[in-house]
Order: structure tokens, then C-alpha cells, then sequence
């Protein structure tokens, strides 16, 4: 009757792992009664829920192959080579869309593998395929997936968004024209501006996150045409 609700759910989880490899499973268990967050779920903990699964995983996989060759890590790079969007919208596989862990996290996998617009549809053909019509947050890790192939081709690093506005940062190696961001200021002053040398900050209010990735969308779509026109 003294036992703690979280010491009865130790006893059960040691007196039902009798099989080899009861340990792994038991410190699982374990792991997962302290409380460990959800990795691939909207109750993600630490680090991961602060830059995102997909660019601590694409990090961390860096950080691996840096070791491997006898390298230290380096952080600066991994964020180099990276573009980071955050629209304030679920975007995942829920776990009632795709059930096991291991097959959501080979999906990821593959779809942070995606090198262009034609390889993320093929890859949402086969979503279709194999597990039905794509909840709306499986919907918007696509959509960011799209956001993020223009990002990095214009050299933007990080994006975020909110229903107030937002804003987005590009690398030290853009290939926006400075001057193209200049009169664009110069044009709407009200809703553009600069937050050093970097940042274009903007305030545009957006009703829903179908609003927000819109906008996004169109954002990015202008500077690429500007690149094409330059």
C-alpha cells in the first residue's frame, strides 16, 4: 500500500520481462516512466523541440560521420548547411497515421533525402499507397519540405512564422541581390524591415497556418524570381 503508482509500474515491467534482452527493455520502460518526451510526436522534450526532428537528426547524422573520421563536431557547419523553418503548425507523422516508431522514422529519413519538388510527390504518391489520404500534419511536413528545397536554393538559413508575422534569415552566401531587399523595404515600409544585417523582418498578420505557409510560399517564390531575372 506504500508503493508510489510509478514504483508498481517498475515491478510490473520487472516481473514481465523474463526473455534475453529483458535488460534493454526494462531500461526502456524505465526511460519512458521518468517521462523522456515524445521524439517523433507535438510532446517533443530538450533540444530536439527547440530546433525540430528533421535538423537535429540531419545534425546529429553529422556529428556521427564527423567522429567516424577522427574530426570534432562542429557546429558551425552543421547550421551552415542547414535551413531551418518554423511556421508554428504541426507538421509530422502522426503515430495514428503510421503506428510503428521504426517505420516513421525511416520515413523521415526519406523524406530529408528528398533533393527536389518531383521526389517529395513520388514520395507522397507512396504515402498514399501504403498508409491512406495524408492527415493535414503529415500535409504540412510536406508543404515545409517544399519551402525548404527553395529556401536553400536562394540561401536562406532560417524561417519563422507566426499569425503577427515573422521573418527570414539569410546565409552569409544568399544569392539574394542586397538592393532587391533594399527597395523592397523601400516600397513597404510598414510591413518590411531589417533586423541586422541578415534578418528581413515583416508584419503580416495571418488567420490559420494555411494562411501562413502561403505566404511563405509566395515569399520565396518572389525571390526566386528575382534570381532568375538577375
Amino acid at each position: 500500500r506504500r508503493l508510489t503508482k510509478d514504483a508498481k509500474k517498475r515491478l510490473e515491467a520487472i516481473s514481465s520481462l523474463e526473455e534475453l534482452g529483458a535488460g534493454f527493455a526494462l531500461a526502456t520502460h524505465d526511460l519512458e516512466i521518468r517521462g523522456a518526451g515524445e521524439l517523433l510526436g507535438d510532446g517533443q522534450s530538450g533540444q530536439i523541440s527547440s530546433i525540430g526532428f528533421t535538423l537535429y537528426m540531419d545534425m546529429l547524422e553529422q556529428a556521427v560521420e564527423a567522429l567516424k573520421q577522427g574530426k570534432e563536431p562542429s557546429l558551425d557547419s552543421a547550421l551552415a548547411e542547414q535551413t531551418d523553418i518554423d511556421l508554428r503548425l504541426p507538421a509530422l507523422f502522426p503515430d495514428d497515421y503510421v503506428p510503428d516508431v521504426n517505420m516513421r522514422l525511416s520515413l523521415y529519413k526519406k523524406l530529408a533525402g528528398c533533393q527536389d519538388e518531383r521526389a517529395i510527390n513520388e514520395f507522397q504518391i507512396e504515402l498514399i499507397d501504403r498508409f491512406g489520404l495524408l492527415p493535414q500534419s503529415a500535409k504540412n511536413l510536406l508543404d515545409v519540405a517544399m519551402l525548404k528545397l527553395i529556401a536553400k536554393k536562394i540561401g536562406v538559413s532560417k524561417m519563422e512564422g507566426t499569425n503577427k508575422g515573422g521573418f527570414v534569415e539569410f546565409s552569409q552566401h544568399t544569392k539574394i541581390d542586397p538592393g532587391f531587399i533594399i527597395k523592397l523595404i523601400q516600397s513597404q515600409p510598414r510591413i518590411y524591415k531589417l533586423d541586422g544585417p541578415q534578418k528581413l523582418k515583416f508584419n503580416v498578420p495571418t488567420e490559420s497556418a494555411k494562411d501562413r505557409l502561403k505566404l511563405f510560399t509566395d515569399m520565396l517564390n518572389e525571390f526566386s524570381q528575382q534570381l532568375r531575372a538577375a
